[in-house]
C-alpha cells in the first residue's frame, strides 16, 4: 500500500493490483509475488507531465516500496554528477551513461531480502576499458581509485572481502609497470581486470562473463580486442561512443538476466530488478532508454523493469510510444509493441492532477489541529488546478502561518520554513523556483501578462533587455509547450496557476509596484483601438474587434480602474449576444488583484478588499452615475463586475454573501434581456454554485438555452 501519495492508486493498490506489482512482479512494501502481467516482454514506462505533478516523487515511493525486497536503483539525470566528469578525468574517458551504469549498477548490487548480493562480471571489464582510456597521464592513487569503485561491483560477500581493494593494487602494478603510450597501458589494465573477474572461482558464471566481449564486432573471438575496441570506439565520441555505450548497457542487462536465471524455483530471486531514471530527457536519459529500446526491438530480451519520467509530453526519440493516461493503466496497461518501431516498446503514462478530496486531505494531513478556513482547501485546488507540488507547498505554508493569516495571496507572499528554526522564502518564490525554468524566470515574470505573440514583443520590447527579441519570444513559447504546458486561447502562459504565481512575482519586482504598472499601461497601449473604432463617446466602436476591447478593459481593470469597463458591459448588454457578452464578463473580470485599491484605483498596501463591498452594493450611493444612462442597469453591472472579478480571484476564498448577491444579479439581468434569458438565468445558478466549490465559472453552452441565440 502506498503510504504517501494521493491520487496515484493506480500505480499501487493491490486489490486490484496496480501497474508497480504486475511490472515488478511483488506487492509493494511486501516480499511477497504477484502474476507478471507482461511475462516475455514488458514495456519501458515512463510518466509523462509537466513540472510539480509528483512525477520525481513516485519514483522515490517506488523505490521505498521495492528497496530490501527487490534490487532497486534510483538516478535523476538531471544529477550534477552526470553533467561533467569529476576531476582530472579526461572527457574522452567518460560520459553520463558510462557514469550512470556504475551507479545503478551500485545501488542494485545492495543486499535484499532472501537473495545474495548481485554481481556484474560483464559489465565491470567494460566500464575499466572506458576509464583506462584515461589513465595516459594519471597517478597511481587516481588509477586505484576508479579501478577499485569498479571492482566493488563484484565484491561478493564475506569470502570475497577485500577483492576489490586487492585487485585494485594489482590492476594499478601492471598499468604503471606498462609503457605510457595507450596501447600498452589499456591492453594492460583490461588484462589484469579479466583476470580479476576469472580469478573468482567461487561463480563459475563469471568465468563465463570473461568470454563475453569476444562477441564484440571484429574482436574476433578474443575478449581483450573486444574491450579494446570498445575503449577506442569510446573515445573516438560520436555514433561511435553510441555504440559502445549500447554494448555496456547490454553488459549490464545480461548480468542481470543471469542473475535471475536460476535453474530450481527455490534458487530464483523473487520479482524483477528495478530501475528507475528521473528526468530522463536530460543526459544520460536518452542514451539509457534508447539502448534498451532498440535491444528489446532487435530480439536481445530482459527482465528488468525499468520506470522513468519524462517532462513534457515527449521526445522525437519517442514518437511511436504507446500512450496511455494513468487510469487506463490501473488494471492493464494493453500494451502491445510494433516489431518495425523500437520506440513503440514504450510505454507512456501522463500523471492526471490531483482531484478536490485529495487536496482536502494533503490539506487537512498539514494542518493537523489547526482550524482551516472551510474554502481554503477547494480555492488552493481551483488555484493549482490540483498540482501536487503546489498543493503540498501551500498546504505547508498553511500548517505555519493559520490561523493568523487564511487568504491565499498572504500564504503565497508568506515567509514558508523548510523547519521552525530555519529561514525560508516567500511561498511564490519556492514554487517558481521548482515550476519554471530558472533561466528564464524573468523574461516568463514579464511576459505571464500578453496574451499573443504580438503583445509579448510589446512587453518584451517595453521591459526586457535590447537582445530579448521577437526570436527568443516564440523560442520561449516553444519551451513551455515542450515542458508539456498547457496552451490557452488568448494567455502566453497557459497554465492559470503558473501564470497567476509569475504575475504575483511581477507586482512585488519593485516596493511601488512600478514594472507591473508599466506592464499593463504598455498593453493598454498595444490594445488601443484605432482612431476610426470609437464612437463620439469614446466607447469601443463597430470598427474594434472584440478581443481587443477585452484584453484592453482587462489590464485596465487590473490596474484598479473599473470605469471603462463597467461602461462598455453596461453598453453592450442589450445589443451583444449574450454568451459572448458573458464571456467578455468573465475575461475581464479574470484581471489579477494583488494589492487593494482605494476608491481612486491606486494601490495601497493594506489588505482589506474592496470588491466585496461594491458587489454587495455597500458603495452605491456615493458612486456617480454618468449623466444619461439608465443608472440601476449601470450600477448593477457594476455590482456584477466587481463581484465576478472578486469570486472568480484564485487567490481570495469564495465570499457566500457576494455568492447569494451574484445569483440576484445575473437573475435580474436575465429579466432585462428576454433574449438572453435562458443562458442569464443558468449562469445565476451555475457560477455561484461552482465558486463555491472552488471552480471558475463557465459560460452556459448551447445546450438547453433556448435563447435564439448563435
Amino acid at each position: 500500500m502506498h503510504r504517501r501519495l494521493h491520487g496515484r492508486g493506480a500505480l499501487f493498490d493491490m486489490d486490484p493490483a496496480g501497474l508497480a506489482p504486475r511490472l515488478v512482479g511483488l506487492r509493494p512494501h511486501q516480499h511477497r509475488t504477484h502474476p507478471y502481467e507482461h511475462e516475455r516482454e514488458l514495456p519501458l514506462v515512463v510518466f509523462t507531465g509537466s513540472r510539480g505533478l509528483g512525477k520525481s516523487a513516485v519514483l522515490r515511493e517506488l523505490r521505498d516500496a521495492y528497496k530490501g525486497h527487490t534490487p532497486v536503483a534510483l538516478i535523476d539525470c538531471e544529477d550534477g554528477e552526470f553533467t561533467a566528469p569529476p576531476a582530472q578525468r579526461p572527457a574522452e574517458a567518460w560520459s553520463p551513461v558510462a557514469q550512470a551504469l556504475l551507479v545503478i549498477a551500485e545501488q542494485l548490487a545492495e543486499p535484499v531480502t532472501g537473495a545474495g548480493r548481485l554481481q556484474f562480471p560483464r559489465l565491470v571489464p567494460g566500464l575499466v576499458a572506458v576509464a583506462a582510456g584515461g589513465w595516459e597521464h594519471a597517478d597511481s592513487d587516481r588509477i586505484r581509485r576508479e579501478v577499485e569503485r569498479i571492482l566493488l561491483l563484484n565484491e561478493g560477500g564475506l569470502r570475497l572481502a577485500g577483492f576489490a581493494a586487492r585487485w585494485a593494487g594489482r590492476v594499478v602494478a601492471k598499468v604503471t609497470a606498462e609503457a605510457s603510450d595507450t596501447g600498452p597501458l589499456l591492453a594492460a589494465a583490461i588484462e589484469a581486470t579479466l583476470d580479476s573477474v576469472t580469478d573468482s572461482v567461487v561463480l563459475r558464471r563469471h568465468q563465463r562473463a570473461a568470454t563475453w566481449y569476444r562477441d564484440y564486432p571484429n574482436a574476433g573471438g578474443h575478449a581483450r580486442r573486444g574491450l579494446i575496441l570498445l575503449s577506442g570506439h569510446f573515445r573516438a565520441g560520436g555514433t561511435s561512443r553510441q555504440h559502445a555505450e549500447r554494448y555496456l548497457v547490454r553488459a549490464l542487462l545480461a548480468d542481470l538476466t543471469e542473475a535471475y536465471a536460476g535453474v530450481l524455483p527455490r534458487m530464483r530471486r523473487l520479482g524483477r530488478p528495478l530501475v528507475l531514471l528521473d528526468n530522463t530527457h536530460a543526459p544520460p536519459g536518452p542514451g539509457l532508454v534508447d539502448a534498451v529500446l532498440r535491444d528489446r526491438a532487435d530480439g536481445v530480451t530482459d527482465q528488468v523493469a525499468f520506470i522513468g519520467t519524462l517532462r513534457g509530453t515527449g521526445t522525437t526519440g519517442l514518437r511511436n510510444a504507446v500512450r496511455r493516461d494513468l487510469a487506463e493503466v490501473a488494471r492493464r496497461s494493453d500494451w502491445t509493441p510494433d516489431p518495425a518501431a523500437p520506440s513503440s516498446r514504450a510505454l507512456l503514462v501522463s500523471l492526471p492532477p490531483l482531484g478536490p478530496d485529495d487536496t482536502l486531505n494533503i490539506v487537512g494531513g498539514a494542518c493537523s489541529e489547526l482550524p482551516v478556513p472551510p474554502q481554503l482547501p477547494h480555492a488552493a485546488h481551483r488555484l493549482t488546478g490540483g498540482n501536487p507540488l503546489g498543493i503540498a507547498l501551500l498546504a505547508r505554508a498553511a500548517a505555519q502561518h493559520l490561523p493568523e493569516v487564511g487568504s491565499l495571496n498572504r500564504l503565497l507572499t508568506a515567509e514558508l520554513r523548510p523547519a521552525a528554526d530555519q529561514e525560508g522564502m516567500a511561498a511564490y518564490r519556492e514554487l517558481l523556483a521548482r515550476l519554471v525554468p530558472a533561466d528564464r524566470l524573468q523574461e516568463l515574470t514579464v511576459l505571464a501578462a500578453a496574451h499573443d505573440h504580438d503583445s509579448a514583443c510589446a512587453l518584451a520590447e517595453a521591459l526586457l533587455p535590447d537582445d530579448f527579441g521577437p526570436a527568443d519570444v516564440r523560442a520561449l513559447q516553444a519551451r513551455l509547450a515542450r515542458e508539456g504546458l498547457p496552451t490557452a486561447p488568448g494567455q502566453f502562459v497557459g497554465d492559470p496557476f503558473i501564470r497567476t504565481l509569475l504575475l504575483l512575482r511581477l507586482h512585488h519586482l519593485d516596493a511601488d509596484h512600478e514594472r507591473w504598472r508599466v506592464a499593463h499601461e504598455t498593453l493598454i497601449t498595444h490594445y488601443a483601438p484605432p482612431d476610426d473604432a470609437d464612437g463620439d463617446d469614446g466607447s469601443p466602436g463597430a470598427g474594434e474587434p472584440v478581443s481587443r476591447t477585452r484584453y484592453r478593459l482587462h489590464h485596465e481593470l487590473a490596474l484598479g480602474a473599473p470605469d471603462t469597463a463597467v461602461a462598455h458591459l453596461r453598453d453592450t448588454f442589450l445589443t451583444m449576444d449574450t454568451r459572448a457578452w458573458l464571456r467578455t464578463l468573465c475575461f475581464v473580470a479574470s484581471a489579477p488583484y494583488f494589492h487593494a485599491h482605494d476608491a481612486e484605483g491606486n494601490d495601497f498596501a493594506g489588505h482589506a478588499d474592496r470588491r466585496a463591498s461594491v458587489a454587495l452594493g455597500r458603495t452605491d450611493a456615493e458612486h456617480p452615475v454618468p449623466d444619461g444612462v439608465d443608472a440601476p442597469l449601470h450600477l448593477r453591472v457594476r455590482r456584477l463586475l466587481h463581484g465576478v472579478w472578486l469570486l472568480t480571484d484564485p487567490l481570495a476564498l469564495p465570499d457566500p454573501k457576494v455568492c447569494d448577491r451574484l445569483r440576484f444579479e445575473l437573475e435580474q439581468l436575465s429579466n432585462l434581456r428576454p433574449a438572453g434569458n435562458a443562458l442569464l438565468w443558468r449562469a445565476s445558478r451555475e457560477w455561484p454554485e461552482a465558486a463555491l466549490a472552488g471552480r471558475p465559472p463557465a459560460v452556459p453552452d448551447d445546450d438547453d438555452s433556448q435563447d435564439g441565440e448563435a
